[in-house]
């Protein structure tokens, strides 16, 4: 298990997919927004990569499941989402 699995909403797919955009740990993975992460993955790994994906990374980057997102937040990345289809 690589050290990024640690982290809420982290699996295998996703932590290959930030070890293939240069994040290996937690703390460089906080140095970024989830916008940035999603982006540099859609680009570079998945191009399919969906909204529950986007909201995975930001619930890793706040350290809590994705499910604990606020309302206020989980809205924000709906509407980023939604401009990049």
């Amino acid at each position: 298990m690589n050290e990024l699995q640690k982290l809420p909403n982290v699996g295998q797919v996703l932590a290959d997919h930030l070890v293939r955009i240069g994040i290996n740990t937690s703390e460089q993975l906080r140095t970024k927004t989830a916008e940035e992460v999603f982006l540099a993955i859609r680009h570079q790994c998945d191009a399919g990569a969906c909204l529950h994906m986007l909201y995975g990374i930001e619930g890793a980057i706040q350290g809590i499941p994705k499910a604990q997102l606020t309302h206020q937040r989980k809205q924000a990345l709906r509407l980023f989402f939604n401009q990049l289809s």
